[in-house]
């Protein structure tokens, strides 16, 4: 499984002591790519616990998309769109 994640920061987060989490002293930093509270860990990786290996995700808006993957031969192109496709996962 992979995840596509489009990142908007463009410069560190540098973590301070009152980023440490009270209850349970430390500090849970997002490694999935879908947190809403960047670059904390908000629990929105268990919603990626049944992706399948082998395919690729997009989350817009908290809903599933597969991305399909096109490579199309730039050389041997005519006017074809290439690139990526997102189709809906839910069904």
């Amino acid at each position: 499984m992979s995840r596509e994640v489009t990142h908007t920061a463009d410069g560190p987060y540098r973590l301070t002591a009152e980023d440490i989490d009270e209850k349970y002293g430390d500090v849970a930093i997002c490694r999935c790519g879908l947190s809403r509270n960047r670059p904390f860990c908000d629990g929105s990786h268990r919603q990626v616990e049944d992706e399948e290996d082998g395919v690729r995700y997009k989350y817009v808006d908290g809903e599933r998309r597969v991305v399909e993957l096109r490579y199309v031969d730039e050389h041997a192109r005519s006017d074809e769109d290439g690139g990526d496709t997102e189709t809906d996962a839910s069904g």
